[in-house]
């Protein structure tokens, strides 16, 4: 009995250490959307149109906001790249959402032409933007973003590739009245 007391006691720090863990590992995953922006999401769940175009919004308003950091002279430098580095993991996330949805949709039968062509437009866009937000890093930021940038800017070339195919192949399936 008095051993398995004594396990129990040591069992008991690991578990609280655990739990700390964990807890702070959650607390990391944020979520990339405001409260705002989530119930629009909620309210065009069945509006392919609509919440395709939100998401390229969403996906543009963190790009915006990391340029408005630029502007701020009350931001001190490891700020500025805190905060660039956060915008950056929601771009990543809200645009991999962005590919989740076209492919829910996709599979859905939904009518993309009009949003994808908006898609691609914006890809390029995005792109341009990452390419420019990379060359403009100073030797700090760089390294405390490059990763994110590299990683951003594969997924937006690779978006714009099936983005482009799932645009073209809408455009050769017939039409479908509603």
């Amino acid at each position: 009995m008095r051993n398995g007391g004594r396990t129990l006691i040591f069992r008991s720090p690991v578990l609280l250490a655990l739990l700390f863990m964990a807890t702070a590992v959650c607390a990391q995953n944020r979520d990339p959307l405001n409260k705002v922006e989530i119930d629009q999401l909620r309210e065009t769940t069945q509006e392919p149109d609509k919440r395709v175009r939100l998401i390229v919004k969403f996906a543009r308003a963190r790009l915006d906001a990391i340029d408005q950091l630029k502007a701020d002279p009350k931001l001190s430098a490891a700020e500025r790249a805190d905060r660039t580095h956060d915008l950056l993991q929601d771009f990543l996330s809200i645009y991999d959402e962005l590919g989740d949805n076209l492919d829910m949709y996709i599979r859905q039968h939904s009518d993309l032409r009009k949003p994808l062509k908006e898609v691609v437009m914006g890809d390029s866009e995005f792109r341009a933007r990452l390419l420019r937000l990379k060359a403009n890093a100073n030797a700090d930021q760089a390294k405390e973003a490059d990763f994110l940038l590299t990683n951003a800017l594969e997924a937006v070339n690779d978006g714009t590739t099936e983005h482009r195919q799932m645009l073209q192949d809408a455009e050769k399936e017939p039409r479908k009245k509603k």
